[in-house]
């Protein structure tokens, strides 16, 4: 019966007619890859992937019809894929690349999954030959695992005991899981696959060329990917490779027969003798390479040699030590028209290494005629490869520099596409200099620098770059001492760009020539640049102070704090700017105005900004603020020894403002200084008025009774708690400069300061630090007042002589010049002589204190004053007609004569002037007795009989 005549419930479509239709569709749009709206290969993926698990579960109810419609449509989709791999229209990304290998791969699996049906010859093998070039589509692509798993499926679909072309197909199978091996880094897999294919190999040359050529594929692997395990090397697998070629029986194809695909036998050799040498190479065995490299001379030819075998022969010869066969082979690579210009910078590279940068300039100038394109990137190279084998020494240094100065190097470089590797040049001599500048070589490092200005252009991006390199060089050639080139240099770059770096330099440059007023023009200069910024002038100052240019450094400093504002930063703080100002000053003779300046300054911005403000907070404000307080004590103390006391007042008072600027309550250690201060201070005021010759002002006068009445409170803080010896003193003699001025300035007054001055006086005497000698001052000062306080200088000089006796050794200078004193101070109480006892007791206290002392030990000046000035009070006596008065000084000044000894020679002539005065008055006497008379009386009526002793002898005056 046919078929058409069948009943019509026959003509039931198929049970998977719905999948096979899918199919259908879905290699049709594979195919339709050429349509303005193509499938996307990733949503072509997707389809096949739920058409194979579709047909996967129904497989096992697949009839024979369906098997085969199945392989229709894998082998339709199979050219299909090939189509869209040789078409140019589609995607080529990574994702788009790894859904073609998919679609690719659903062919195979559709066949595999179709089975082999009767009516496809050698179905099997046709499946394997399509899992294997899936295998390597995900080969090329970098997955392993996935082309591993596409040969692991072909490779049981044929058997190497049937037809020849399963044996083909299975020996191609091989080779690629051995080479997806070697890529997996299974090298004892690939090897055990290699082995095994050696007997499908052997029935034909082609064989043996793919099993060739599979060795070497593996064995490059090898040799890149450095194997852990020992027992598999690059060299055994090249070394098989070229045993295979060798023996193959067929001869070389002609070049016109030759394909990419299948290189001839002479290049494939070539291929293994370049491997095998860099295995030899990488092995460092320089003979080896050799020996290699003579094989494929040999074999292949000098002409059609790869370039990499005359790279390799020059570091074979490098590695030997034969510098004339290393500089051969290098030539031959310069030569050699297919060398890439990479490969030629590389040898030259790796020449200079070992031929050092004597040899740079000759391979340089060669790699300037070779590299046409390259060629300043290759000059880059090469000179990096030089400075990278050291140029610590001069020589190495200069050999570089003449290098790179060459007019056929820097040509090499010209033309805007050459912007990148002129700088590139730029940099690195740049940097090689700065390693010579830190090394403090200044004559090299000026010459890398000098050349590195040849790779730079002249254009206006260039300027700021090109004055930097000049103001480089001028600091080179500034730290050799060469100044007048340093000068030409920085004035280039003031050409070039001007701005404070330049203006800096100059004033360096003033300052190394001793310039000192150029210097400081220069300042001024820089301060008018537009990038001039206040660091500069602290770096001026550092730069003077270097040089020992005070006054640059006092004049920067002078314009640093000019720019001082609130709220403005600076790089100093204002006080430190102030305090090594005035330490600048010090250094100088005759600054005693400035640095007074300067702390007026100071002690305003202290009452402006705050202690803490302007100082600083904690132990750092605390140093700065008692320096200040210090160097004011100290420069008051000095101006006070030269006697510039105008000055000293003025800084002891400062010192006083700054002890004070701690504490409000002046309750701290600063106490005894500040009181000491305000002494000094008044002290310098009342002597400047003495040396000027100029009175104090009423104003003047007040504030230094204010200051020495605040002194006066703080007198108890300056008594050292440990009793030093000349702490004690020092602070006795405070205590008496009080009372002494104090007492001065109460002179100033009207007479109603009288009492208060004698209360003062009597407080101080009856303080522990009252000396006689200070009883003595106070008693002068006080009879030498206008007008004198009388009552304060007899109360003090008769203390200073009634202390000066209880003292254990009695200063007999200070009793002797209070004597005087109190004589002197009793005479002018007593100018009419109505109180003569008066003058009398002193000069009789004085004859018993010099009773019994040894001689010498009572000044003899003073006791011979006291002797003269009592024998010649007598003669006013005579002439006033007091006998007995005169007697009575006569006497005294006889008995102090007894005691001095310069007057002894006057005892006889004293004493005879006595008796005969004596007699004579004697005499008179008794005659006006006679008449009721009292002789001192009668002798002072007219006409009555002179003392005078005239006639016989006259009265010696004592002078």
């Amino acid at each position: 019966m046919k078929i058409s005549e069948l009943s019509p419930e026959y003509h039931r479509p198929p049970p998977h007619a719905g999948h096979l239709t899918d199919l259908a569709r879905v290699v049709a749009d594979v195919e339709q890859y050429d349509t303005s709206d193509p499938a996307p290969p990733e949503k072509l993926a997707a389809d096949f992937r739920r058409v194979l698990t579709n047909l996967g579960s129904a497989a096992s109810s697949l009839t024979d019809a369906c098997r085969l419609q199945i392989w229709k449509l894998a082998t339709r989709l199979w050219n299909a894929v090939v189509d869209r791999a040789n078409s140019a229209a589609l995607a080529r990304g990574p994702s788009a690349r790894a859904a073609e290998a998919e679609i690719r791969q659903a062919a195979p699996e559709l066949l595999l999954l179709a089975g082999c049906p009767d009516e496809i010859h050698l179905a099997a093998a046709k499946t394997a030959s399509f899992f294997l070039r899936a295998g390597q589509e995900w080969l090329g692509l970098g997955r392993v695992d996935l082309a591993t798993a596409c040969f692991e499926k072909a490779t049981p679909l044929v058997s190497a005991t049937a037809t020849e072309e399963e044996r083909s197909v299975l020996l191609d199978l091989n080779l690629a899981r051995a080479l997806a091996a070697s890529h997996a880094g299974d090298q004892s897999l690939a090897v055990a696959l290699l082995s095994r294919s050696k007997p499908l190999a052997s029935a034909s040359p082609k064989g043996t060329r793919s099993l060739a050529e599979g060795y070497l594929s593996v064995g490059e692997a090898t040799l890149s990917a450095k194997p852990s395990d020992p027992a598999v090397g690059a060299s055994s697998l090249l070394t098989e490779a070229l045993d295979l070629f060798e023996k193959l029986a067929s001869p070389s194809p002609s070049p016109s027969s030759a394909s990419p695909k299948t290189p001839n036998l002479n290049e494939q050799k070539g291929r293994c003798l370049r491997y095998l040498a860099l295995e030899r190479l990488e092995a460092k065995d320089h003979e080896g390479v050799l020996r290699c490299i003579q094989v494929s001379r040999a074999s292949v030819g000098l002409a059609g040699e790869h370039p990499s075998v005359g790279f390799m022969a020059l570091h074979a010869w490098l590695g030997t030590g034969n510098l004339a066969e290393a500089e051969r082979e290098l030539e031959r690579i310069m030569a050699n028209a297919n060398a890439p210009e990479s490969v030629c910078v590389g040898a030259a590279e790796v020449y200079l290494a070992s031929a050092g940068p004597e040899a740079a300039r000759k391979v340089l100038v060669a790699l300037a005629a070779r590299c046409r394109a390259g060629g300043a990137a290759a000059a880059v190279r090469v000179v990096t490869k030089v400075v990278d084998g050291g140029i610590s020494s001069a020589g190495r240094a200069r050999a570089i520099g003449e290098l790179v100065s060459d007019e056929r190097v820097v040509a090499l470089f010209d033309g805007p596409a050459n912007t990148s590797h002129r700088g590139a040049m730029h940099t690195l001599l740049w940097n090689c200099g700065v390693e010579h500048f830190n090394a403090k070589n200044y004559d090299t490092c000026a010459d890398l620098f000098e050349r590195s200005m040849l790779y730079l252009s002249r254009e206006e991006g260039s300027r700021a770059r090109r004055a930097q390199c000049l103001r480089v060089l001028a600091v080179c050639y500034l730290a050799l001492q060469r100044l007048d080139r340093a000068h030409e240099f920085v004035n280039e770059a003031d050409k070039v760009e001007h701005n404070a770096h330049c203006a800096f330099m100059k004033i360096k440059i003033h300052l190394q020539k001793n310039d000192k007023d150029e210097a400081i023009k220069q300042i001024k200069i820089m301060m008018s640049c537009i990038d001039f910024n206040p660091t500069f002038l602290m770096l001026t100052t550092h730069e003077a102070i270097a040089c020992k240019a005070v006054r640059v450094a006092v004049a920067s400093l002078t314009f640093l704090l000019g720019l001082y504002s609130p709220g403005k930063p600076m790089p100093e703080r204002e006080v430190t700017v102030l305090r090594t100002l005035i330490e600048l000053l010090r250094r100088e003779q005759g600054t005693e105005d400035e640095i007074l300046k300067y702390s007026r300054r100071a002690k305003l911005r202290m009452s402006d900004l705050g202690v803490e403000g302007f100082f600083g907070n904690g132990p750092v404000g605390a140093r700065e603020l008692n320096w200040f307080a210090g160097n004011s004590w100290n420069m008051g103390r000095m101006v006070a020894k030269e006697q510039k006391y105008d000055l000293s007042a003025e800084f002891f008072e400062l010192a006083v403002e700054f002890f004070g600027g701690a504490s409000n309550d002046e309750a701290d250690g600063n106490r005894p200084t500040i009181c000491k201060a305000l002494i000094m201070s008044v002290t310098s005021r009342l002597k400047a008025e003495e040396l000027n010759n100029s009175p104090l002002s009423d104003s003047d006068v007040k504030k230094g009774v204010e200051m020495l009445s605040r002194a006066g409170k703080l007198l108890p803080s300056i008594w050292p708690s440990v009793s030093v010896a000349s702490d004690q003193a020092d602070a006795n003699n405070f205590l008496f400069l009080h009372t002494f001025y104090s007492y001065q300035l109460l002179d100033r007054m009207d007479t109603s300061t009288h009492p208060q001055q004698l209360q003062l006086v009597k407080n101080f005497a009856s303080s522990k630090a009252c000396t006689p000698s200070h009883l003595l001052k106070l008693g002068k000062a006080a009879s030498e007042g206008t007008p004198p306080n009388l009552l304060v200088a007899e109360f003090s000089l008769k203390a200073s002589i009634k202390s000066a006796l209880a003292s254990h050794s009695p200063d007999y200078r200070v009793i002797s010049s209070a004597l005087r004193n109190l004589a002197c101070l009793a005479g002018l109480q007593d100018l009419s002589g109505s109180k003569s006892d008066a003058v009398y007791d002193v000069y009789r206290q004085a004859y018993q204190i010099m009773v019994g002392l040894r001689d010498g030990e009572y000044p003899c000046e003073e006791g011979q004053w006291l002797a003269a000035s009592a024998w010649n009070k007598s003669y006013l006596a005579r002439r006033l007609n007091q006998a007995s008065v005169g007697i009575k000084w006569m006497k005294m000044g006889l008995d102090l004569s007894r005691h001095v000894e310069s007057m002894k020679q006057y005892i006889a002539d004293m004493e005879q002037y006595l008796e005969h005065f004596q007699k004579m008055f004697h005499s008179e006497a008794g005659e006006h007795t006679l008449h009721g008379k009292n002789p001192d009386e009668c002798s002072q009526q007219e006409g009555a009989p002179s003392t005078s002793m005239s006639g016989s002898m006259s009265q010696p005056v004592l002078v």
